[in-house]
């Protein structure tokens, strides 16, 4: 396959999944920010929001355009701001224009949906967030994703334009998951009150699983109240949750065997070695160590090894752009 095919449809599935992650991340922090008052010291849930852009190394760009943190600009800045390579109006166009290039690699019914979705946020702007609702624009980008994902399984021939397709998707779902289940699990401050801590903690997990689509999966497994290791292990460890990084990156590295021609191929080492640490791992280890910690390390390994996957199978962008 082409370089450039490589690049295109490799950045389509991660542009795609960023666009839900990054629904998953504002209905998370639109949930904590609501907590109340008495519970969570952050006024107006500034300090949510500023967590959300810390999460994705936005806080910086977003202090240098537009100073303090407010929750409405924050919202249109992650959602709607064309200006920021990572909102998600942004990244819906990226991936469009990936398909376009890539119409004789994709299927009619993929580009017909992935247009459709760039048509729909196209026009919108902070008017029409602010009519629409936080909620209901959420809720069609997350239905939108799932649509271009469902046309992708029921259309696509099972080539490698689909396993670079497949591998963009797992490798941005493996780092966007990484960073919304640290922002729980990021320490708090030691003096509150035990009652205000353990409401803001189980407020914070349950909507971190209802963001990520696991609340009820965490309620069939555990059959428990929310506790923080479990919350991680399932987030973390287990292989049947879709969004686990452990389903991430065994698909990852699955989808990396598929692709590799030569032998001793480093992008296949380094996810086999990711794969087999969260397969066989065990939840003390993660205690030991400290989630926080764990998941920053997590997160330096999928940046070498995305490092490793462009090496291997796509040029520099200079190059792909000579």
């Amino acid at each position: 396959m082409l370089c450039r095919t490589a690049n295109d449809l490799y950045w389509m599935g991660r542009h795609i999944e960023r666009v839900d992650n990054t629904a998953r991340l504002i209905d998370y922090t639109q949930r904590v920010a609501l907590l109340p008052e008495r519970l969570e010291r952050d006024r107006a849930g500034a300090a949510a929001w500023g967590r959300a852009l810390t999460a994705l190394g936005l806080e910086v760009d977003y202090a240098r355009r537009y100073g303090a943190v407010d929750a409405e600009r924050v919202a249109s800045y992650l959602a709607l701001d064309a200006d920021n390579p990572s909102s998600i109006l942004a990244c819906l166009r990226a991936a469009r224009e990936s398909g376009r290039s890539q119409r004789g690699s994709i299927t009619e019914e993929m580009y017909e949906d992935i247009n459709t979705a760039w048509i729909g946020i196209r026009d919108r702007g902070a008017a029409a967030l602010a009519n629409e609702g936080l909620t209901d624009l959420i809720d069609w980008v997350k239905r939108r994703a799932g649509s271009f994902r469902g046309v992708t399984v029921g259309t696509m021939g099972r080539d490698d334009g689909y396993d670079f397709l497949r591998l963009g998707t797992f490798v941005e779902r493996a780092d966007c998951t990484a960073r919304l289940v640290g922002i729980p699990f990021a320490p708090r401050a030691h003096d509150e009150p035990d009652e205000a801590r353990n409401a803001v903690e189980y407020y914070q997990l349950s909507a971190l699983l209802k963001a990520i689509s696991a609340f009820e999966t965490y309620r069939r497994i555990y059959q428990d109240t929310l506790t923080p290791m479990r919350v991680a292990e399932l987030t973390i460890l287990r292989a049947d949750m879709p969004r686990s990084l452990a389903a991430c990156t065994g698909a990852v590295h699955d989808t990396l065997r598929r692709l590799s021609v030569r032998a001793g191929s480093e992008a296949v080492r380094q996810s086999g070695a990711l794969a087999a640490e969260l397969r066989y791992g065990r939840l003390d280890e993660l205690v030991v160590r400290g989630v926080p910690v764990w998941l920053a390390g997590f997160r330096q390994r999928v940046v070498r090894l995305t490092g490793a996957i462009v090496d291997e199978f796509i040029q520099p962008a200079d190059v792909i752009a000579a």
